[in-house]
């Protein structure tokens, strides 16, 4: 069976025909994937019954940590993957890569969404832990930001806080837009000088505590980082290595995700049925990007949802063991 739907497609659906397309990508995953076929065979799910996204049953996200998710059978054993990081020496979940396009075309377009075209910004990165991962799809994802935005500035910084605090004065100084992408608790580390205020610099934090330090509110997070950077907007992105799409949040509290992602709450004591408005539930997500392994993920996330669809993060429900991007608690 051919994919249902192309790049186009999924990356220019509109609210009237996301149910169209993400029951057409449904119908295919049931019938081209074995893990989620048999998921729905367990759940008794009958696919030519379900006329509505929201009626689609999620595959819970711990199966990527044991089975390779597929759409197809395209692996081999070059087959490139994305892998989660993990400080207890767990499994790690793998979410493997036939065509890096998906990938590429949906964060670069999901990030044009909020900051306009890459090109006009200066990309500088402090992800230490994530380029020890050569699987890292945080990494893959700068990588990629880096070169698109075609500035020489643009790059890592790891233990380079003299280097990075140069650049980022220097910067300022010339007016120039620039991001820093920073996992939390290396922004929390990074010793700048004092008496600089930055009027061009977005700080996005990515989450990733990784039991370093105690953990914080995002509030107390951003509050400790706007005294490092006074001056700098902060904003936060929403991504795991099991999703090809990230959701950002640029004010206080909530996430908003790109036309092709989805996001809904079901109750924590019951995966089927779906959690109300400003209701505390587990975070389910929709994601058209992953055609080729599967689009419906439960995950282990605690949130709520408000009426505009867009949602916080407030932490895990099972904290047996940390993963990626924002552990923290809102």
């Amino acid at each position: 069976m051919k994919l249902p739907v192309s790049y186009s497609d999924v990356f220019n659906v509109k609210k009237h025909n996301f149910n169209e397309i993400a029951l057409e990508i449904f119908r295919y995953q049931s019938q081209e994937n074995s893990v989620y076929r048999n998921f729905l065979n367990h759940v008794e799910c009958n696919p030519d019954e379900i006329t509505h996204f929201e009626d689609i049953p999620y595959l819970p996200i711990a199966f990527f940590k044991t089975h390779q998710i597929t759409t197809g059978n395209w692996i081999t054993k070059t087959s490139k993957y994305y892998e989660s990081s993990s400080t207890t020496g767990l499994n790690t979940s793998k979410h493997y890569i036939n065509d890096a396009n998906w990938y590429n075309q949906s964060f670069t377009k999901g990030f044009e969404r909020v900051y306009s075209d890459v090109t006009e910004w200066c990309i500088v990165a402090l992800l230490p832990n994530y380029l020890e991962n050569e699987h890292s799809s945080l990494i893959a994802m700068v990588d990629q930001l880096i070169t698109l935005s075609k500035n020489k500035d643009s790059g890592y910084y790891l233990d380079k806080d003299e280097s990075l605090h140069e650049r980022l004065r220097s910067n300022e100084s010339e007016g120039k837009k620039t991001l820093l992408i920073g996992v939390s608790f290396a922004l929390l580390d990074l010793q700048l000088p004092p008496n600089q205020t930055f009027q061009h610099l977005t700080i996005l934090e990515t989450g990733g505590m990784k039991g370093r330090q105690k953990e914080l509110t995002r509030a107390e997070l951003h509050m400790h980082i706007s005294t490092t950077f006074p001056g700098a907007k902060i904003h936060s992105e929403y991504g795991m290595t099991e999703l090809f799409s990230q959701a950002y949040m640029t004010d206080e509290n909530n996430f908003v995700t790109p036309p092709w992602m989805h996001v809904s709450l079901s109750e924590l004591d019951d995966p089927f049925k779906q959690a109300r408005f400003n209701k505390t539930g587990l975070i389910r997500i929709i994601d058209l990007a992953n055609i080729e392994t599967c689009s419906f993920i439960a995950t282990s996330d605690v949130g709520k949802m408000h009426k505009d669809d867009s949602f916080e993060v407030l932490g895990r429900y099972d904290y047996s063991e940390q993963r990626g991007c924002n552990l923290l608690i809102a």
